[in-house]
């Protein structure tokens, strides 16, 4: 299916408010969702026939900067048997406050391997995935403070006596 074909499937099955945009000036197209609706979408990406997305290649945690104060998740979905790819984009506004963290579904119902790509996002940029069934650091130590790939992270310059930086 191309890439008009997919929005007019996603937009008669779940409505005109699924898709919030798109971005179609870079290499691969990207559908932007409505966020509460992302795991309903890749359900039915990976289960319809004629597109049959069944793998999940990436799940990457954003950080679009601290003016913006915008957080992100974008989805690299690949069907092998038809040989496509398509991006998916989620976003929200956050106010960057450590203690209420960008919030988005979890997929790992849908895709198995967003289980630790999920995990990474939220350890590396502090977004939290409603649902997810673990979600807890899986690079840095539990009693890490922070997020390290937000744009405005501080990195400490002791981690429990030994110098890191």
């Amino acid at each position: 299916m191309s890439f008009e074909e997919i929005k007019l499937l996603l937009t008669e099955k779940f409505g005109p408010g699924v898709i919030i945009g798109e971005e179609t000036g870079g290499l691969q197209p990207a559908l932007l969702i409505a966020p509460a609706s992302i795991a309903e979408v890749c359900l039915e990406l990976r289960n319809n026939s004629n597109t049959y997305f069944d793998f999940l290649s990436s799940l990457t945690g954003v950080d679009y900067g601290v003016e913006a104060k915008c957080f992100g998740v974008v989805y690299h979905l690949a069907s092998i048997p038809y040989q496509t790819q398509l991006t998916l984009k989620v976003s929200a506004d956050n106010d960057r406050d450590l203690n209420d963290l960008p919030a988005f579904p979890s997929i790992t119902s849908v895709y198995r391997t967003a289980d630790w790509h999920e995990r990474e996002a939220y350890d590396l940029v502090g977004i939290f995935f409603e649902g997810h069934p673990d979600l807890r650091r899986i690079l840095l130590p539990d009693d890490w403070e922070g997020f390290p790939l937000r744009k405005d992270y501080k990195t400490a310059e002791y981690y429990k006596g030994i110098k890191i930086d």
